[in-house]
């Protein structure tokens, strides 16, 4: 089926089923084109929780939906590629945040929004790399774990040095893998010496040393509109450059050579997202006590 065929039946599908789709930054081109929004993780969850629709279809990967299942009870969220994980987040288990609360007794455990549900559970509360250091100084304990991911941690540590932060070993494989020399490669490709680098912080920092700007995938989106330059190298996920056309046709966008893609985050096609809407499957739902545990470290977040 061609994609009008495909993006005719999602319009009537969802009027049948009172559906509201969501994609997140990083998904293709034709899944942005046909959601009812696009944003990160934790906007989406958000949007979720307030939507008036009944069912919830979630173009992402599994811990997003989770987290808009645990924000939407009494909604149906599907996930239309149930297989869509993602390895950061897999870095992480319940066991394992167990066994680190027992070497750091004293400390917080704050967990990434890129975690499971079940790790959320153990965690006493979520972060975005939006709020990231908004969240840890709102902290009493000087003491922190930080999961899963080591270099957003690093970067969060970097600006709250007045606490202990003690750093997961998980990271990103897409922001994990850029290099500084294809940071220094990508800024030759643009025609002017006024270009900017913006970078998401799950990126190493020795690569954050070379960028102009540090944050989300929406503060980037953000900051593209807000500069006065109009060539910029982009160290995220390359999904993000549909949203950055759109908004900014008049001004260029550069990524390293070697394809910042998410597998996981291509997964899902309009076929599947037909599919899901007329079989209603696969719902993603958390069940107790897992649930209230994690979406009581989420809502302690979302309370600041």
């Amino acid at each position: 089926m061609d994609d009008s065929y495909l993006q005719a039946s999602l319009i009537e599908l969802k009027k049948q089923r009172n559906a509201l789709i969501l994609a997140h930054n990083y998904q293709n081109n034709e899944i942005q084109e046909v959601a009812d929004h696009v944003g990160d993780s934790l906007a989406l969850s958000r949007l979720a929780a307030e939507a008036s629709e009944d069912v919830i279809v979630f173009c992402g990967v599994h811990f997003m939906a989770e987290s808009a299942a645990l924000l939407s009870p009494g909604k149906t969220v599907l996930l239309p590629a149930a297989d869509a994980g993602c390895p950061l987040a897999d870095m992480a288990t319940p066991d394992m945040v167990k066994e680190w609360r027992r070497r750091y007794p004293r400390a917080t455990v704050v967990a990434y929004i890129n975690s499971s549900a079940a790790v959320k559970a153990e965690s006493d509360i979520c972060c975005t790399s939006a709020n990231v250091i908004q969240v840890l100084r709102s902290l009493p304990d000087k003491e922190i774990i930080f999961l899963p991911d080591q270099n957003l941690g690093a970067y969060a540590a970097s600006q709250v040095p007045e606490k202990t932060i003690h750093l997961w070993p998980g990271y990103c494989p897409v922001h994990h893998q850029v290099e500084v020399h294809e940071v220094l490669a990508a800024k030759k490709l643009a025609p002017s010496s006024e270009v900017e680098v913006l970078a998401h912080p799950e990126c190493r920092p020795v690569i954050l040393t070379h960028a102009d700007f540090v944050g989300s995938t929406t503060r980037i989106i953000e900051q593209a509109g807000r500069s006065k330059a109009r060539h910029f190298v982009i160290l995220t996920e390359k999904g993000v450059l549909y949203e950055l056309k759109k908004r900014y046709p008049e001004k260029h966008f550069y990524f390293p050579a070697k394809d910042l893609v998410c597998p996981d985050m291509k997964r899902i096609s309009l076929q599947q997202i037909v599919t899901t809407l007329q079989e209603m499957k696969p719902v993603i739902s958390v069940p107790e006590p897992v649930c209230s545990r994690a979406r009581r470290a989420l809502e302690r977040m979302l309370n600041l």
